[in-house]
């Protein structure tokens, strides 16, 4: 893995819109999964649509932000940080998977290395070597689900988890991450190519 591809970004950006950017996406990654289900159950109520499919909600948000951050930020330590503040957030808030969430301290690593592998996806793919943004996108999906899917299995087969949560968790680390990966994808793509227009990349 070339570590340069880490240092790269789509363009050049002021220090102010940097700092921006940061705070951006680690609001995201950090204030998102821990207390966006519980704003949507204390404004629609805890069976709404919303509140119910709050997982959709936050996920797809989180990978908006681990899209732009591998568009717009560069550098090893800011890419860390975005990759692994949502799971370590949803386990602390505990608000996601419920009663689930003790359990996921078991997909972490898994988690970590699904949302690598979509940032290093575009990193490589569309900053460095200037492809397709939703070939990248793609990609970085594909591998994503991949990786965490097969890391749940792989678990699962040791009886970690009990009944309901490996069933609740397979369709959280399978259906719900490409669905959650894809809404990202698309998100990001409406804030990518104004941006893209504007900047003339």
């Amino acid at each position: 893995m070339n570590e340069n591809v880490l240092s790269k970004r789509i363009c050049d950006y002021s220090k102010a819109v940097d700092i921006m950017q940061i705070i951006l996406v680690c609001f995201a990654a950090l204030v998102v999964p821990t207390f966006v289900p519980t704003w949507i159950k204390a404004l629609f109520g805890a069976e709404s649509f919303l509140a119910v499919n709050s997982q959709l909600i936050v996920g797809t948000i989180v990978n908006t932000a681990l899209v732009m951050t591998a568009i717009n930020l560069k550098g090893w330590k800011k890419i860390v940080g975005i990759i692994t503040l949502p799971s370590i957030s949803s386990l602390l808030g505990g608000y996601i998977f419920k009663t689930a969430s003790p359990f996921m301290i078991y997909m972490i690593p898994a988690i970590w290395l699904g949302n690598f592998a979509i940032v290093y996806s575009y990193k490589l793919l569309l900053v460095s070597k200037q492809k397709n943004y939703f070939l990248a996108g793609i990609v970085g999906i594909v591998v994503k689900v991949a990786i965490i899917f097969a890391f749940f299995n792989v678990v699962n087969l040791f009886g970690v988890f009990p009944e309901k949560v490996a069933t609740m968790f397979k369709t959280a680390m399978g259906a719900t991450q490409a669905i959650t990966a894809t809404s990202g994808v698309v998100l990001s793509a409406l804030i990518y190519y104004p941006i893209k227009k504007i900047k003339k990349i």
